[in-house]
């Protein structure tokens, strides 16, 4: 039950020490002080009926009636003249849907609702029906104040028409009780608390009036609930009959805890969740206000917070590839823009030789003041965007060699200014140069997502910051930091010394060797002996491979910690100069983010000797023309380890995304979902099982432009410790005519209506030999 409460409270970021605990419920009253001394609560209250709370809030509750229809039109005096029909008809149903289940006499009151979003955008807010004039101006406000901008000259639409009616709600008083002297116990009984058996007082709750005050142990009962006062807390009766329970041995703490910046382990947790539950809601707002369906289908995207100096603080549990390289972006736009940085600026930036990664992925990083000279903290939220230009629809073309033919280039712009996008150059950018984006407008619809998140994650840290100080949420800052690295220390002195080498089906070998010093508790992962640049797309930005073994040190920790900048602290990288983990401008590396990262984690679980090879590669598809752009990546099988098993069908390591929804890709795109299966024995045999991997049958209706950019379907993911490989993947297109062609592992091809591609994924490598 503590856990419950754990979860609405200290794992979203409330103390929960600041907080009553209100029990309900025939056996709430049971346990109340046991659940309240596990969560450090100090104050418990217990209406006057709550064995039948909920009976009575039911009784209670006001009548109401809800009627909506879809409209889907434009915002103007048209068609509201034109739907204030509609909106007469509703109220008057809706009415007499309430007067008819309440008492004759009573009233009812009635509101008439607009549920309003922006043309393109399938976000909608709720305001009240008025005129036009109004209902924008309330819809401008309601946007800003829920996503943190407004969109001028864009067009309106009323998606639905919304009637609510409410009854006259009951209206009882409770009676107060008259206050009265402490009655005798009606019986003493044994009773069993922490500590062992004791004496127990029993009262019945009816003797007892305001101002009663009953010591722990005792119980106290009435006709619906019983309540266990236990030793060490004290039971008062309110006049309004509330039972109040006090801890007796109360502390004073500081108000707000402004005062409290030393490491105290309860707070320690609860800062741990709140920057997460920060980066969560960011994360929320991006999902909610973006208009591709990679970003709000497929969750492709991250949202994070960093300190004062773009040290990681914490992250919402998205994309590891995303989480551990963003603190490059952020480096990158501090050191070129410090001198000018203002309140209402964000920047944006994909390019992989100045903190990007891959092209698709945009980061918008927004710097945040609260009364320094300089930011606070640093707020970022990175996205795959569907298309950013490049020689192919979707931008993930299996055969760049040169960074301008994956997409545009956004090389750490201020995209705001005193709150107010920059669209004109924005749209200007993602219009030119060789090979343009095929959908800007999206793209800026996106970055206006991005923006929202930065901003809701602004005002959720503004909240922090005004509850606890900005003194106690920085030294809190440096506590979570500290946190993670004695965490990773810990852990690193279980590890022994190994290395491990992957070959990739591109020919190129990822070479690691892990050195532990067990004194120091720190380590060095040394990356010689890697492959050099190479002319295809599977070079990896330096911070590719350093979110790879961030991720991998990261799991390690078997309790929960934010993703930090502290989990580094006790590792030295070293990544040879020339190789494909640092490439030089203007290598192709659309494909190290999504690949070669995955190969990356692999090999350094092999060289732990902890995990055999999960499927290795990410699946990514994407086919499009100059309407449509879609991206995609698909599951495969995880590797087994010593103790336990594979998972089929599973997003694994540097992947964290959903598939989009069938209903969802057949309704937006001109494409069928023929078949998506486990395919079954594609793992690897061991001791303990590889998972298996996945079939996905996709039929074009219309001719399009298609590529897959994938691994292991020449080298198979390789088992551990004895366990077998795992099968490798297979691309293929099955001709409408019949024909099947079998893909190569990264190739891009021309699709016709009735051509279905067939993509059977990797298993994940076997552990252990079979018994």
């Amino acid at each position: 039950m503590a856990n419950a409460i754990k979860t609405v409270s200290v794992q979203r970021g409330h103390d929960a020490q600041e907080f009553a605990l209100y029990c309900f419920g025939g056996a709430g009253g049971q346990l109340c002080c046991r659940v309240a001394d596990s969560l450090g609560m100090r104050r418990i209250l217990i209406h006057p009926q709550a064995g039948v709370l909920s009976a009575l809030g039911m009784g209670l509750a006001e009548i109401r009636d809800l009627r909506q229809q879809t409209v889907s039109a434009i915002l103007d005096e048209k068609s509201l003249a034109d739907l204030q029909p509609l909106a007469d008809r509703l109220t008057q149903q809706s009415r007499e849907a309430v007067a008819a289940q309440q008492a004759a006499g009573r009233s009812v009151h009635t509101r008439c609702q607009a549920q309003l979003r922006y043309q393109g955008s399938d976000s909608v807010l709720t305001v009240a029906w008025s005129d036009p004039a109004a209902m924008k101006k309330d819809f401008a406000s309601a946007h800003r104040a829920h996503y943190g901008f407004s969109v001028s000259g864009q067009a309106v639409v009323i998606e639905n028409l919304a009637v609510e009616s409410i009854g006259e709600p009951e209206n009882i008083q409770p009676a107060l009780l008259a206050a009265s002297p402490l009655p005798d116990a009606v019986a003493q009984l044994p009773f069993y608390c922490p500590g062992g058996w004791r004496t127990a007082d029993w009262f019945d709750r009816v003797d007892l009036g305001a101002g009663c005050a009953i010591d722990g142990p005792a119980i106290i009962f009435d006709d619906s609930a019983t309540t266990v006062v236990d030793p060490g807390w004290r039971a008062g009766v309110l006049d309004d009959g509330h039972l109040q329970l006090l801890r007796r041995e109360e502390t004073v703490k500081p108000a707000n805890g402004r005062a409290a910046t030393g490491a105290d382990p309860i707070r320690l947790e609860v800062f741990n969740n709140l920057f997460m539950h920060i980066a969560t809601q960011m994360g929320v707002v991006l999902r909610n206000t973006a208009h591709s369906v990679n970003i709000k289908e497929r969750l492709d995207f991250s949202c994070a917070l960093f300190d004062g100096q773009g040290g990681l603080v914490a992250n919402a549990p998205h994309m590891p590839v995303h989480l551990g390289s963003m603190g490059a972006s952020v480096a990158t736009v501090v050191k070129k823009h410090a001198a000018d940085m203002q309140p209402g600026d964000s920047y944006a930036l994909n390019a992989p030789y100045a903190g990007g990664t891959h092209l698709p992925d945009i980061t918008v990083v927004t710097p945040v003041w609260f009364d320094l000279a300089k930011p606070s903290f640093y707020l970022a939220s990175r996205a795959h965007h569907a298309d950013i230009g490049g020689i192919t629809p979707g931008s993930m073309p299996p055969d760049s060699t040169r960074i301008e033919q994956e997409g545009t280039l956004l090389d750490n712009l201020r995209i705001v200014r005193d709150g107010r996008l920059d669209e004109a150059r924005l749209l200007n950018l993602l219009s030119g140069g060789e090979w343009p984006a095929r959908n800007p407008q999206q793209n800026i619809e996106d970055l206006k997502a991005q923006i929202a998140a930065n901003r809701r994650g602004l005002q959720e840290l503004g909240s922090v910051i005004d509850h606890y100080g900005l003194a106690t949420v920085q030294a809190y800052v440096k506590h979570v930091q500290d946190n993670a690295e004695e965490s990773v220390r810990r852990a690193i002195s279980n590890l022994k010394d190994g290395s491990y080498s992957s070959v990739m089906d591109t020919g190129q070998t990822i070479r690691v060797s892990i050195c532990v010093d067990k004194n120091k508790r720190s380590a060095i992962i040394d990356f010689a002996g890697t492959s050099p640049q190479a002319g295809n797309n599977f070079n990896a930005p330096a911070s590719v491979c350093t979110a790879a073994v961030l991720y991998v040190f990261r799991t390690l920790v078997d309790h929960k910690i934010p993703l930090n900048e502290g989990c580094l602290k006790p590792l030295e990288i070293k990544i040879p100069a020339g190789s494909m983990l640092t490439p030089d401008f203007p290598a192709a590396v659309v494909a190290g983010n999504v690949e070669t990262s995955q190969c990356i984690v692999d090999t350094l679980y092999g060289a732990l000797n902890l995990q055999a090879s999960a499927q290795g590669t990410m699946n990514n598809l994407t086919f499009g023309d100059s309407r449509w752009q879609y991206y995609e990546t698909i599951c495969g099988g995880s590797g087994a380890g010593d103790g336990f098993h594979g998972t089929d069908a599973i997003h694994t390591h540097m992947t964290n995304s959903r598939l989009t929804d069938p209903e969802v890709l057949e309704s937006r795109f001109p494409v069928r979902v023929r078949e998506f299966s486990i395919r079954e024995k594609s793992g690897g045999d061991g001791k303990y099982r590889g998972g298996n991997g996945a079939r996905r049958s996709l039929e074009f209706l219309r001719p399009m432009t298609a590529a897959i950019l994938s691994g292991h379907r020449k080298t198979a993911p390789s088992g551990l410790a004895g366990g077998a490989d795992a099968a490798a993947g297979r691309n293929s297109l099955r001709k409408a005519n019949g024909d099947v062609v079998r893909l190569e592992a990264t190739a891009s091809f021309q699709v016709e209506p009735g051509d279905i591609l067939i993509i059977d994924t990797p298993g994940g490598g076997g552990y252990g030999t079979p018994e």
